[in-house]
């Protein structure tokens, strides 16, 4: 089974451009992160990514768009639930295309300094801080996206040092082959899967924004709640 890292473009990414490819066997580039190091295996970009930053893949890498993640993280439930980033969603994608034993995360922690650098290439939007109803807890998304790779017998670990609104492990470089699956408490996975299954908040297209009608904000925020409580567990 294969161990990925899965890249982000947070100011510190920077530091993945020196690091040795081993342990991963696979290396996913989210947004502008392709930039990072020339021996990534996947770039993934959502559909309004601009055109003069899209990378050009050579033999041995593919480019993942909505046409592939799209239905892999309606697979493990769609947006409202799992969270709409490209750090989640990439994070999904892998789950549900390469089956990995882990995913080791960097430069993804969602955190923006008031002034300064925002990404490794200067400022950037922050996407996962928009006003978006999927948003409202990005530790309450984390902690599902874990639960359900536990679930998939994959580990996910989080390689940064600093702030987080991850609730990923920690993990240091040199650690990454021996990282174990988290122990979640069971029951409460369940009962959270089964809240989602009863709201019935799919969007197959992954538009969901074209159906906030349907969304109750106070539900998903229990449904997050609940999510964190598996880790607190």
């Amino acid at each position: 089974m294969k161990t990925v890292l899965l890249l982000g473009s947070a100011p510190m990414a920077a530091e993945a451009g020196h690091w040795p490819q081993a342990p991963f066997d696979r290396i996913v580039a989210i947004n502008n992160a392709w930039r990072i190091r020339p021996d990534w295996t996947h770039a993934i970009y959502p559909w309004d990514f601009p055109p003069d930053r899209h990378p050009v893949a050579e033999p041995g890498q593919t480019l993942v768009t909505e046409d592939d993640f799209v239905p892999a993280q309606n697979a493990y439930g769609g947006f409202v639930y799992g969270g709409a980033t490209m750090a989640y969603t990439a994070a999904y994608w892998v789950l549900h295309a390469l089956r990995p034993r882990v995913i080791a995360v960097f430069g993804c922690d969602m955190q923006y300094p008031a002034t300064g650098a925002t990404h490794f290439y200067g400022t950037g939007s922050p996407d996962p801080l928009r006003a978006d109803i999927t948003l409202r807890s990005l530790e309450g998304k984390s902690a599902r996206l874990m639960a359900l790779a536990a679930r998939q017998g994959c580990a996910i670990v989080n390689l940064s040092t600093g702030p987080s609104r991850l609730v990923f492990p920690r993990c240091a470089l040199d650690d990454v082959a021996a990282a174990k699956p988290h122990i979640f408490a069971e029951d409460l996975v369940t009962q959270a899967l089964s809240r989602e299954a009863d709201l019935g908040y799919t969007t197959p297209s992954g538009r969901y924004w074209e159906e906030l009608h349907r969304f109750d904000a106070a539900q998903i925020d229990r449904l997050d709640a609940l999510w964190l409580a598996t880790v607190a567990a």
